[in-house]
């Protein structure tokens, strides 16, 4: 995975930007049926329109229709799923979703979710994750022709996206469709069918991007992961026991949550589970990217956001711009373990309400 370090653009400033270029919230769980209304942006594309199709709960997708002029629609082949963070919606990638169908206007279909909008943030990335995972089934389902699918997501948007993923990871949601309508598919002997084509496949479609940024991987407990308490031990161990404010969200963040006497949640992200693959959905991906802020991000730390612990950080002195994109100061490519870690996940959290993340070996296998 590739880690790509910004300066002068904060979290919070990248989703004021998206606010204003995107204009009023939405809201909403999910999105149910058949989209509802239709509109065309008001900008032109060569001879394309951009469409946006709004379902009854303030969902949307966004496609370039008329790429060539002859009043042809080209179905896109390509999903670019969009999460927002905290307190966040749709509304949030608006502006993003726009100039990523200006960059590829023929190819791309730009869901900006909204199954998680505002207070929903609160109940916890894994209800939020399986939030996530039933909208892109049906986002699939209003686009049989998409091919491939890319995750883009922000601050917390990328946990939840993780989850998300290892949810769809080889599953086989053409079988969802069936048993909704009351069929099973079988193999002639009576057994359901686990077809070979849905394996290494996100909710049967090609993995191609999981890009993140400003997403708090390891977690904000301690070890200066939320820059606004100013490395203060004090402010960091009372906002551990106060995470319960952001409800199972909070826990998840500050690593607080105990599940039936599990590890935390986000450790647990961090390897194969029995039930859900985390790293084998992530590495399914061709491309793995996290963005993170080396400054004035005062929400989720460098190191968090960029999966590396402090003493592993590149110094400032060493960082330069990058003459095409003046914002990135650095780009770092993650050598791919081909082991797992050693002895059992429960072994090596052994007391894991006291868990050291710093001292704990959280480099993903990217």
């Amino acid at each position: 995975m590739a880690s790509v370090e910004l300066e002068g653009a904060s979290s919070e400033a990248v989703q004021q930007a998206e606010v204003d270029g995107g204009g009023g919230g939405g809201g909403g769980r999910g999105s149910k049926g058949n989209m509802k209304k239709t509109e065309k942006a008001p900008w032109k594309l060569g001879f394309a329109c951009l469409r946006m199709e709004y379902d009854r709960e303030g969902n949307f997708d966004m496609e370039v229709v008329d790429v060539d002029g002859a009043g042809v629609r080209r179905a896109p082949t390509h999903l670019v799923v969009m999460v927002n963070g905290l307190i966040g919606s749709a509304q949030n990638w608006k502006y993003a979703a726009k100039e990523f169908l200006k960059k590829y206007p023929g190819d791309v279909i730009a869901h900006c979710s909204e199954c998680n909008p505002s207070m929903l943030t609160f109940d916890g990335v894994d209800v939020m994750g399986e939030r996530l995972a039933e909208e892109v089934i049906s986002v699939i389902k209003r686009h049989p022709g998409v091919q491939k699918i890319s995750f883009i997501g922000h601050s917390l948007g990328g946990l939840v996206a993780r989850y998300a993923i290892a949810k769809l990871y080889e599953r086989d949601i053409m079988r969802d469709f069936s048993q909704g309508n009351g069929e099973r598919r079988t193999n002639g002997s009576g057994d359901l069918c686990v077809d070979e084509k849905f394996q290494g496949k996100i909710a049967g479609l090609e993995p191609v991007n999981f890009i993140t940024s400003a997403t708090p991987h390891l977690g904000s407990r301690g070890h200066k992961q939320v820059p606004v308490f100013c490395g203060l031990y004090t402010l960091e161990k009372v906002a551990s026991r106060t995470s319960w404010f952001l409800g199972r969200t909070g826990k998840h963040l500050f690593l607080t949550d105990d599940d039936n006497g599990k590890p935390p949640l986000l450790l647990r992200m961090a390897n194969d589970c029995e039930d859900l693959k985390f790293m084998s959905a992530l590495q399914s991906f061709k491309r793995r990217v996290a963005y993170a802020n080396v400054q004035f991000d005062h929400l989720v730390g460098w190191s968090t956001s960029s999966l590396r612990r402090r003493d592993e950080l590149p110094k400032r002195r060493d960082l330069s711009r990058n003459e095409k994109f003046p914002h990135i100061v650095s780009v770092k490519t993650a050598e791919t373990s081909s082991t797992q870690q050693e002895g059992p996940l429960e072994a090596k959290v052994n007391g894991h309400k006291n868990i050291d993340f710093e001292g704990e070996k959280l480099l993903y296998q990217f």
